[in-house]
């Protein structure tokens, strides 16, 4: 090492002094000590800028991939009974809501919509023939009325015959003493007087039938109005039981084709071409991947600062980390999945052993994301929460 020194010093060995030699070690010494500074002090530069930027930004997020992609799914199931005529798809088929998917027999369907059709069309008949008979009825009253008067005037006649017969009597009755009125005018007059009491009666019976047939009459006509007043025929609660008898047969017609309610994939199809299918009876489901969203099954400990509208990334394991999906938190679970299990856990025993519990966090996706890379119910997934404040979000977009 000394003739190395000494030749890039351009001194021979033997001219070189001890106390030189010493120098260069402590300026050897020296560098390598400063070199080691820098490179501890970088590292503690970045160590700290690490830790900053941990305590600034990394709490914000909480993280699981415990997390399951989920649908509403569409049980399809018939609203009337019948044989099955025909399956118009399969399971993994895509479907668009009101696209065919089984059609029932439709002669018993045809059968009932033609007998609703002739007791909707009865029904009207027989109103407007109550319309009509309300029009007799009222010819009927003013010829039970026109009775009445005609009984009125024969009931004043015979009243009028019956004083002029009483006065001639009496007159007769008069003249008996003096022998100016036979015996035969006396019973003759009687006669008369009898008589016109006879047909005074008979008046008097005439215009108290007529008057019960005008009483009868008014009864038959209220009882006909109160079946048609303030309605027409089209309205008339007769005619409109059996329009909606008429109107169900028509609906029960078109419930043997059964639709798809929304979009989506056929699966767990278990109907095939002459089943007879009773109505509630399972068919089929339909899963509306187009309407997926997330359950994110976050520990206890990581939800003191988790609110609905927060951002959500996103990554299937279908698709990997090179595509990123971007939701919202929507809500939080009512319960744990333990505490809303079939047969919850009894932890009111001397061996207990507290577990941390998780809760299904619901997560919206984007609907524009899941067109582009569709997901199917099960796909697991990692979901990333930012739970930094709405307010520091506004303020480092705008910046």
């Amino acid at each position: 090492m000394a003739d190395i020194d000494s030749k890039i010093s351009g001194a021979t060995p033997a001219e070189v002094s001890p106390s030189a030699e010493n120098a260069q070690d402590d300026a050897r010494k020296a560098k390598r000590k400063q070199a080691f500074l820098l490179f501890g002090g970088a590292l503690a530069l970045v160590a700290a800028g690490f830790g900053i930027y941990e305590w600034i930004e990394g709490g914000r997020y909480v993280d699981t991939d415990n997390a399951y992609v989920a649908a509403e799914v569409a049980q399809v199931t018939p609203l009337v009974a019948g044989p099955v005529l025909r399956v118009a798809v399969n399971d993994t088929q895509v479907v668009r809501k009101g696209d065919i998917l089984v059609e029932l027999d439709p002669t018993d369907a045809k059968i009932a919509l033609a007998a609703a059709e002739a007791d909707y069309a009865d029904a009207l008949r027989k109103v407007r023939q109550t319309v009509a008979t309300g029009t007799a009825l009222s010819a009927q009253v003013g010829e039970r009325q026109a009775d009445i008067a005609r009984m009125t005037a024969q009931v004043q006649v015979a009243t009028a015959d019956l004083q002029r017969a009483e006065i001639d009597l009496k007159r007769r009755q008069s003249l008996v003493g003096d022998g100016a009125v036979s015996g035969e005018e006396l019973t003759t007059a009687r006669n008369a007087y009898a008589s016109a009491q006879g047909q005074l009666a008979a008046a008097r019976a005439s215009l108290a039938a007529a008057q019960a047939a005008r009483g009868t009459a008014n009864g038959q006509q209220a009882a006909n109005a109160a079946l048609v007043n303030g309605t027409t025929p089209e309205t008339n609660p007769q005619v409109l039981a059996a329009k909606a008898r008429l109107d169900k047969a028509r609906i029960d017609l078109e419930r043997t084709v059964i639709r798809a309610p929304v979009s989506g994939v056929v699966t767990q199809r278990n109907v095939q071409v002459g089943q007879s299918v009773a109505v509630g009876t399972p068919v089929m489901t339909i899963v509306p991947i187009g309407q997926a969203h997330v359950d994110a099954n976050f520990k206890e400990s990581q939800l003191a600062h988790v609110r609905p509208g927060q951002p959500v990334t996103l990554t299937s394991d279908l698709y990997g980390d090179d595509v990123v999906y971007h939701g919202r938190v929507v809500g939080f679970s009512g319960g744990t999945g333990s505490s809303l299990a079939v047969i919850p856990a009894q932890n009111a025993t001397g061996n207990w052993i507290k577990v941390v519990q998780r809760l299904p966090v619901r997560v919206a996706l984007d609907p524009h994301e899941l067109g582009a890379h569709p997901l199917r119910i099960g796909l697991s997934m990692t979901a990333t929460i930012d739970t930094r404040p709405d307010s520091d979000r506004a303020q480092k977009g705008a910046n």
